[in-house]
């Protein structure tokens, strides 16, 4: 297998017993910084999509497991005042069905220095919620959508909600939800045809699309890369309706690689997680709803929080480990390596 450039600066970093820089940022032996927290809430969604779970669902994480308002603020808080943490954004399973996702916002808002706020939705009921989200303090958003086409949009989802769906995306613009963002897949065969109209429909409405690879992180473990969408294969697709020039706006630690949508000012970005990676640019740190802290979303390890959270660990213990965890960040997510193999947590279950 060719290898595939991780975007790794210079020297491979290992620790080689080398001691950890004195400093209270989230860094890791690459020099790469975390600053950018994702905070599931909840492993459960009212959708199955086909490349996320099963029709059937999955065993839901137990209420019991799950980190308390109080313990998420707290986590949240740690992670912004002691960490350097300056993005927070929550994430699922589907965040909206986590009950008191208004509190735990708005003490996210409260805190100095105030960390911008997101979250990724399917915006199924967003519609009712997206004033009392920007109210809370939500700063942007973004939406799943892979189709326009109600039909396609059951068989993918396995719910007809489609109309619900385009219809959180208005209200999130009304709320100042800007930018409204929308993340695509891609399926080979199933909704390849519509990277125009989605790109079109985008643009029309003034929201950002996004395409994403599609990546090994179904609990199936179906997923094929001789069925997956490539980025360039994207490209090629939104060129035969557009002209697209590269973003003058520099990418930075961002996901997507930007192009300017005949002339701009509207923007398409595709992230190449897959064949393009961009590990060496990571600045990602990961909670989950149980309190389990993830170096990447690729991890096969994590940290447990929750545990000295509850037996009474002081902030400056929680800190430690989460400083700890990061240093020993991996190079990058081994997608590409002969011996990967894909994390036991399905995508619901860590976050995205």
């Amino acid at each position: 297998m060719t290898a595939v450039d991780l975007g790794l600066p210079g020297v491979p970093g290992t620790n080689n017993g080398a001691p950890r820089p004195d400093t209270p940022a989230l860094i890791d032996t690459f020099g790469r910084i975390a600053s950018d927290l994702r905070v599931s809430l909840t492993d459960r969604c009212n959708l199955r999509c086909t490349y996320c779970m099963p029709a059937e669902g999955l065993d839901w994480m137990p209420g019991g497991e799950m980190l308390s308002e109080a313990e998420l603020g707290r986590l949240i808080r740690i992670a912004v005042e002691q960490l350097g943490v300056t993005n927070v954004r929550f994430t699922g399973g589907e965040p909206t069905l986590r009950k008191g996702i208004e509190t735990i916002i708005a003490a996210a808002a409260a805190l100095t220095p105030r960390p911008r706020i997101s979250m990724t939705t399917n915006a199924i009921g967003l519609s009712r919620r997206a004033r009392s989200l920007a109210d809370a303090g939500l700063d942007r958003i973004n939406v799943s959508l892979d189709t326009l086409r109600q039909d396609r949009f059951t068989e993918i989802t396995r719910r007809d909600r489609l109309s619900d769906v385009l219809d959180g995306l208005a209200a999130a613009q009304s709320a100042g939800l800007a930018p409204v963002k929308v993340n695509s897949v891609l399926l080979r065969g199933v909704n390849d045809d519509e990277a125009v109209p989605l790109l079109r429909y985008c643009v029309d409405n003034g929201y950002h699309l996004r395409f994403i690879e599609q990546m090994p992180l179904d609990p199936q473990h179906g997923w094929n890369r001789s069925e997956m969408v490539t980025a360039e294969q994207i490209l090629d697709m939104l060129r035969a309706g557009f002209e697209l020039t590269p973003s003058p706006t520099p990418r930075g630690a961002a996901p997507a690689e930007r192009w300017l949508v005949d002339g701009g000012p509207a923007e398409v970005g595709v992230i190449a997680s897959v064949t393009r990676p961009f590990c060496g640019d990571c600045d990602r740190t990961r909670l989950t709803a149980d309190g389990a802290l993830r170096s990447c979303l690729f991890s096969q390890t994590e940290t447990d929080l929750r545990g000295p959270l509850r037996e009474g660990a002081s902030d400056d213990d929680i800190a430690q480990l989460w400083r700890s965890t990061m240093w020993a960040k991996l190079a990058g997510h081994q997608i590409n390596e002969a011996g990967f193999a894909q994390p036991l947590r399905p995508m619901s279950a860590i976050g995205g």
